[in-house]
């Protein structure tokens, strides 16, 4: 998923460096820098493949050789006879014997490079070492020889490049051509290559950054809202005229930690980082404060370091080691006034992790800006929304790792144990370009018009999440070490029963032997083999041929079982703090394009809830004694989005009625009565009310259903033809992106959509359901966030003590005291259900269905 976007982006490259692309559909890239290579060298060219890969080293001869980018160095014949024991003709027949775990090539099991080199050179190639494999003396050798011939064989067509693909464009057309400097300067700046462009600009003069300025604005067009809505992809901010100096100071007594404190309450903002010993939120202790005054004017101040020498450095006092630091409650006292004051605005970039580690010491760090969620309300879904990619994008650097300071693996010493100079120019840093990016993107917000959708959806909600995290959730460790040992249980009664079916033990976990047992073995039909050789067994694959054999279903069972032991009861066991006894989940607010929350370490929004074992584990989420569990759940509300946004008077009666809307579909498009409709009928139906609003195909649709694509392909039909508004408002969607790179929700959250005018069908046909369905699920997800920055307050103002614990998808999971339950449930169902207002009066009602009990499945 990640390599995906890339693609466009590596033709953008390409295009914008004038280099001539090449690519052709159903091809591997090795296979045409094969044939350009041989098509090169009977030119009489000399050609140098630039790569590391042992498959291209068959293609070296005279006029062929390669370049090692890793390791910066030729690779000719003589290297290729180092590394095989053989030429470059003769290693497509060395690696047809000892083939590549790596690529699921089999080769022959017990051969390795020597003893291929050897039998290769004695014999000639692969086809004469098989035919004389009986004479040969070693009786392992030879018989694995026997039994593996055509593994053999087979792994030789896999390593075997295609050095004939007709060629997508001619040789020619690999000349070098002269850089279009407006081109090139235009894709540098869009993409934020600050340090190239000055590369390019130092090697071809002014002239290039000249032209790009003087280059014309795109014309700005008007959206629904009539304001101005900017042309996509606009190139990043300019690059600086002048590099900002760095002044980073060790705050290490009271009274320079007393000098910053008193420029920060004069000037009314300062930008602040808490340093940690791990990043786990719930169990991070404070190691130091960052705090930045002005751009390049930062300092730090160590709280909880130590020397790492000695058995017992941990234990060791920092001041018997000859660390100057202030004491940690001394250094909170003096801050806790400037860090709570309403008058000085306190700015960081992830400034939810910060609220965490303050609170932990009784301090509510407020009010607060985040760099992270202003960039991703300007950006979502063009880039990345990191530090380090913000500054490399913005700023044209690269900032410090953490790995650089603390060390990874074995080498991790942790923070706390950083040399002072070290961690100041790390965590000053941080403190720094959170600062810079503040003054540099947050005027944006304006210009964008999107200033108060960030300050009335997400910044209200860093404080409301950060509670949300640190309060957690208990969970019931016996009931989860119940469910383990029943899965464990459940899953070798499944293994045994995998296993008669096959006839034989084998690993189920392994795709290329369950392959072998489902297609070879049990001659299943619709077996189809990759590059690598081996069976496609995914839930796909397995779903359909349940339908005919019971073994791909125990499969699909084993499969469900052993992710719900591993991810759920066995790691929520290890994930129980042992501070609170409770596990805390964190939520990305970033993590989604469409503004969803995420959830992480662990995972609670994808605990499936439609089967019996998910409801199991979510029976393991309890209430403290004395207190129940509250779910406030929206009802439909994508679809309810759907009928508001494109004006569907049936869909929008139906709602405002209470009408069981599947049903009504059923009877629209199936032509069924109310009264006699039948469970399956309105079970297809349902699937089509959500499938179409996520743009579903009518390949997709008949696979979810069970029936032909045809059959499928005339529900659709029947569907818009019944509801117009909702082609209509697919094709609206599909065009307003189109024209802007992005779409809005009903709160005006932009979701950029770059891949929807993408030149191959299947990224644009993608991108355009994205452009159809973030709108609902954008508007969805501002409304449950509009209504959690008002739960907080309005719990508060009604003197009640409940804590709003987890947010999954559309539901809002409380706990509240037993004596709260009623006025809870009310007070949640009215915020919920009238968080539109009073921005905007929805054409449908949402409705908000609450349940209570002592774990969380009973009060879903």
């Amino acid at each position: 998923d990640d390599l995906i976007p890339q693609f466009k982006l590596v033709r953008d490259a390409t295009d914008a460096f004038n280099i001539c692309r090449i690519e052709r559909e159903d091809f591997e890239a090795d296979d045409l820098i094969a044939t350009y290579a041989r098509e090169a060298e009977k030119a009489g060219a000399t050609v140098t493949i630039v790569s590391s890969d042992k498959d291209l080293m068959q293609l070296i001869s005279e006029r062929i050789s390669m370049w090692d980018p890793i390791k910066q160095k030729p690779i000719g014949a003589a290297e290729v006879k180092e590394k095989f024991g053989v030429g470059p003709e003769k290693v497509v027949e060395v690696q047809a014997l000892i083939g590549d775990s790596v690529d699921n090539v089999p080769g022959v099991p017990g051969i390795g490079p020597k003893t291929a080199a050897e039998l290769i050179t004695t014999y000639g190639d692969l086809e004469a070492v098989l035919k004389h494999a009986p004479e040969i003396k070693q009786p392992k050798r030879r018989q694995a020889l026997i039994d593996h011939a055509e593994n053999a064989r087979m792994s030789k067509k896999l390593v075997l490049l295609d050095d004939h693909v007709p060629l997508p464009v001619p040789l020619d057309n690999l000349s070098v051509k002269p850089l279009d400097r407006g081109k090139i300067t235009h894709f540098l700046r869009e993409q934020g290559f600050r340090t190239l462009l000055n590369r390019l600009e130092s090697k071809l003069g002014n002239a290039a950054a000249a032209k790009a300025e003087a280059a014309p604005a795109p014309a700005s067009t008007e959206n629904a809202k009539g304001a101005p809505a900017l042309a996509p992809a606009p190139s990043p901010t300019p690059i600086p005229s002048a590099p900002v100096e760095k002044r980073y100071e060790l705050i290490q007594d009271a009274a320079t930690l007393d000098r910053w404190i008193a420029a920060a309450h004069e000037q009314g903002f300062v930008a602040v980082s808490a340093e940690t010993t791990t990043f786990d939120h719930a169990r991070a202790e404070l190691v130091g404060i960052a705090l930045a005054l002005a751009p390049g004017h930062a300092g730090y101040i160590p709280l909880g370091h130590y020397i790492a020498e000695g058995p017992d450095a941990l234990a060791l006092a920092a001041q018997t080691k000859g660390l100057k630091q202030l004491p940690l409650r001394e250094a909170l006292a003096k801050l806790k006034p400037l860090l709570e004051d309403p008058s000085v605005l306190k700015i960081g970039h992830d400034i939810k992790y910060d609220c965490a580690i303050f609170a932990q010491h009784d301090i509510a760090l407020g009010p607060v800006d985040s760099t992270l969620l202003i960039s991703f309300v300007l950006d979502a879904g063009r880039h990345g929304h990191e530090l380090d990619e913000l500054v490399s994008l913005h700023f044209g650097q690269e900032t410090i790792a953490y790995k650089d300071v603390a060390g990874t693996g074995k080498s991790h010493i942790g923070f706390a144990a950083v040399m002072l100079e070290r961690a100041l120019d790390y965590a000053a840093e941080k403190a720094d370009f959170a600062l810079r990016l503040h003054q540099l993107l947050k005027p944006q917000l304006r210009e964008k018009y999107l200033f108060g959708f960030y300050e009335t959806v997400e910044r209200p909600l860093v404080q409301v999440i950060a509670c949300m995290e640190a309060a957690g959730i208990r969970v019931d460790r016996d009931e989860l070490s119940r469910l383990s040992h029943d899965f464990a249980q459940r899953i070798a009664g499944l293994e045994a029963e995998i296993h008669k079916l096959a006839g034989h033990p084998f690993n189920i976990g392994s795709p290329k032997q369950l392959g072998e047992v489902l297609f070879d073995e049990l001659s299943l039909p619709g077996g189809k083999k990759g590059k690598t050789g081996a069976y496609g067994t995914d839930a796909g694959i397995l779903e359909e041929l349940a339908l005919t054999h019971d073994l791909p279903k125990r499969v699909l069972d084993w499969r469900q079982l052993t992710k719900l032991k591993s991810t759920y009861t066995d790691t929520l066991i290890e994930e129980i703090n042992s501070k609170t006894g409770r596990v805390h989940t964190a939520y990305s607010m970033s993590g989604a394009a469409t503004g969803r929350l995420s959830s992480n370490d662990p995972n609670l929004q994808n605990i499936p809830i439609r089967t019996e074992e998910g409801r199991k584990i979510r029976r393991a989420f309890v209430a403290e004694p004395g207190h129940k569990l509250i779910s406030a759940d929206y009802s439909q509300i994508e679809l309810r989005l759907a009928a508001h946004v494109a004006g569907i008077d049936a869909l929008k009666d139906a709602f405002r009625a209470g009408a069981d809307i599947h049903a009504m579909t059923a009877s629209e498009v199936f032509g069924v009565p109310m009264a006699k409709m039948d469970a399956e009928t309105r079970r297809r139906a349902k699937a089509i009310n959500f499938g179409i609003i996520y743009g579903i195909s009518a390949f997709g649709l008949g696979n979810q259903l069970g029936v032909a694509q045809s059959e499928a392909a005339d529900y659709i039909k029947k569907y818009f033809q019944r509801f117009p508004g909702i082609r209509d408002y697919m094709e609206r969607m599909k065009q307003f992106a189109r024209e802007h790179g992005y779409v809005e929700t009903i709160f005006g959250r932009r979701v950029h959509i770059p891949g929807i005018k993408d030149g191959n069908v299947s990224r644009r046909s993608f991108s355009e359901r994205a452009a159809i369905n973030a709108p609902l699920q954008g508007s969805a997800a501002d409304i449950i966030k509009r209504a959690m920055k008002r739960i907080p307050p309005a719990l508060d103002a009604a003197g009640l003590k409940t804590r709003m614990l987890l947010q999954v998808h559309d539901e809002l999971v409380f706990e509240a005291p037993d004596r709260e339950v009623d006025a809870v449930k009310k007070l949640a169902k009215e915020v919920m259900e009238g968080a539109c207002a009073p921005v905007l009066n929805l054409s449908v009602p949402l409705v908000v269905e609450t349940g209570a009990a002592h774990n969380w499945d009973d009060a879903h």
